[in-house]
């Protein structure tokens, strides 16, 4: 599915006098279709609708040498709790000083020099813009106290979010390349995939500049490398971290780093690399819950976003597992998630219930996802028959909503470079957005 997208709601939005309006404004229409090579960025189209308005062993360390196993088998139920699908974690193959005016009287014009000098630095700061400062991004705490959400605007929209969508937010995905592989030319060169969720509140709409820092976000770990396409796939996915600030995502995990070993010497882990990012939806049609995305970055989709088993839009079943049952030998980890009483009795016998956001809070949560086929998220996005009758939209529109706005923001964050933004990160200091091995 390769291509660049294009989005005939920026067309829609700068040839339509009243696209400002209303919900007629809303990038609903067309939002997660081809982009076009458009350059609309009229206030109305920047806008999208009106409103009114929280030391673990790691996974590396655990799993770290079974990431290329045989499958196991667990028995799994993702419709009714109790059949036996079979879990694949197998491998995949220099400044310039300001010069002293001389005045009448002949005495150095000072005033001159100064405002010379306010000028250049005007000049630096603006140009450190297009590259992200660390220092001056890390999230800090507003007036208030509370995390600073940056583009995320609260609206008067919550009651109208179709009660199937469970969770909403931002995800990235990354992999990293093996020990000493800091260029990777297939995903045989992949040690492990990832997933970053940033959950935004129900209501919330998506306006310009970068996300916030809510300290919100989720680290899942793939330990099969890629995403499953089809539902013959089978995979296991881990809960890493939770509750993370960019400050922790950059220090514990995007970053290289060596490490010294007794046999082989200092050995070098190479920094995160970004493949995509996108808007996704924890989504329930009843007996069974569902993992949907669609893509925002990059703009087109390549070899290295294929072979992952990215597309422009996606989904998966999604089962958590029970932690009372062990699961397959080379899929196991020494803990599992602390989770309260409430939880485990919302297991009751079964080894497997549908994936609910809460579970994504607790370290060492395990969850099965398996493929529901290429591009194909109708599934997922099923309207329940008591939205339908109070009149709220349909999922898959509340997602194209999401999408419409994210699409709108990163072309106004310099394109796939908005990851880095987001990450309030260096673009300098990490691989760029890899497409093409």
């Amino acid at each position: 599915m390769a291509g660049t997208r294009s989005s005939s709601r920026l067309a829609a939005q700068s040839s339509s006098p009243s696209s400002s309006q209303g919900k007629s404004s809303s990038p609903k229409a067309s939002a997660g279709t081809k982009r076009k090579q458009d350059s609309d960025t009229s206030p109305a189209a920047k806008k999208g609708k009106t409103t009114s308005k929280k030391k673990q062993k790691t996974l590396e360390e655990t799993v770290g040498s079974n990431d290329a196993d045989q499958a196991g088998e667990n028995e799994a139920d993702t419709k009714n709790g109790d059949s036996k699908p079979r879990i694949d974690n197998s491998d995949s193959n220099g400044k310039e000083d300001a010069t002293e005016t001389p005045t009448a009287d002949g005495k150095g014009d000072k005033d001159v020099e100064m405002k010379d000098t306010i000028k250049r630095n005007e000049a630096e700061e603006e140009g450190s813009k297009k590259d992200v400062n660390v220092e001056a991004l890390d999230s800090k705490p507003d007036a208030s106290g509370e995390p600073e959400d940056g583009a995320v605007e609260p609206t008067e929209r919550e009651d109208e979010t179709p009660a199937s969508i469970l969770e909403k937010g931002i995800i990235y995905f990354f992999f990293r390349g093996r020990v000493g592989i800091d260029d990777p030319s297939s995903v045989d060169d992949i040690a492990r995939s990832y997933m970053v969720l940033r959950p935004l509140p129900h209501g919330a709409k998506l306006g310009e500049g970068e996300i916030g820092d809510a300290g919100n976000c989720r680290l899942l770990a793939l330990p099969k490398k890629v995403l499953p396409v089809s539902g013959k796939d089978r995979f296991m996915v881990f809960v890493e971290k939770t509750k993370m600030t960019f400050k922790d995502l950059k220090d514990s995990f995007l970053s290289a780093s060596d490490y010294a070993t007794k046999t082989a010497g200092t050995r070098h882990t190479p920094a995160a690399t970004p493949v995509g990012e996108g808007i996704y939806a924890i989504t329930t049609t009843g007996r069974e819950s569902h993992l949907a995305y669609i893509l925002t970055i990059p703009a087109e989709l390549s070899e290295v976003q294929q072979d992952i088993g990215l597309r422009e839009r996606g989904s998966f079943v999604t089962s958590t597992k029970n932690p009372k049952y062990p699961g397959p030998a080379n899929a196991n980890l020494p803990k599992g998630p602390d989770y309260p009483k409430d939880v485990l009795d919302e297991f009751r016998s079964l080894r497997w219930m549908p994936l609910q956001p809460k579970h994504l809070d607790y370290v060492n949560t395990q969850f099965l996802v398996i493929g529901e086929g290429q591009g194909d998220i109708d599934k997922a996005t099923q309207p329940q028959a008591q939205d339908e009758k109070e009149g709220k939209e349909k999922p898959l529109e509340e997602l194209e909503n999401l999408e419409g706005e994210d699409e709108i923001r990163v072309k106004h964050l310099n394109g796939d470079d908005a990851v880095f933004a987001d990450l309030h990160i260096s673009s300098k200091d990490y691989p760029k957005v890899q497409t093409t091995w």
